[in-house]
């Protein structure tokens, strides 16, 4: 019997922990990281899609971000990416956001997937390797500080 609820298409995955350990059915991420332009959106974007390390980004604008910095309040201009990609390779995306993010402390959070088309989580597993990053040949160009 599946776990999806009765009116929900075949293709779904429900959100239901599969075990006792609590850890969601799928192992699929959306990752959340604000960038400060389009160039370096584009750069970061196609550098995580390139390198494997995500199946898709998604670059969101008109994003106003408020927050605490070095002591003051910010107002800024932002853009969103939306990353998809899977727990195995998380460690290996934030390792390289770290290196090629202009800021000195870029956004990396992590969103579990609890549910998903299946067709997609599929196509998305098969999207981003398992290798390690040093493993995969990049040409991405250099951050943009």
């Amino acid at each position: 019997m599946s776990d999806a609820p009765p009116d929900a298409p075949s293709d779904v995955r429900s959100g239901a922990p599969s075990d006792a350990s609590g850890e969601p059915p799928t192992d699929a991420l959306v990752v959340l990281c604000t960038v400060p332009n389009e160039p370096t959106a584009e750069r970061l974007a196609r550098g995580l899609v390139e390198a494997r390390l995500a199946a898709c980004v998604n670059v969101l604008g008109g994003v106003r971000s408020f927050y605490r910095w070095k002591g003051a309040v910010q107002d800024d201009r932002e853009l969103q990416l939306v990353i998809k990609t899977r727990r195995a390779r998380f460690d290996a995306l934030a390792a390289w956001i770290a290196r090629e993010h202009p800021y000195e402390v870029p956004e990396v959070l992590a969103l579990p997937v609890l549910a998903g088309a299946a067709s997609y989580l599929r196509w998305l597993g098969d999207q981003v390797g398992d290798q390690a990053v040093d493993q995969i040949p990049v040409d991405v160009p250099s951050r943009d500080r």
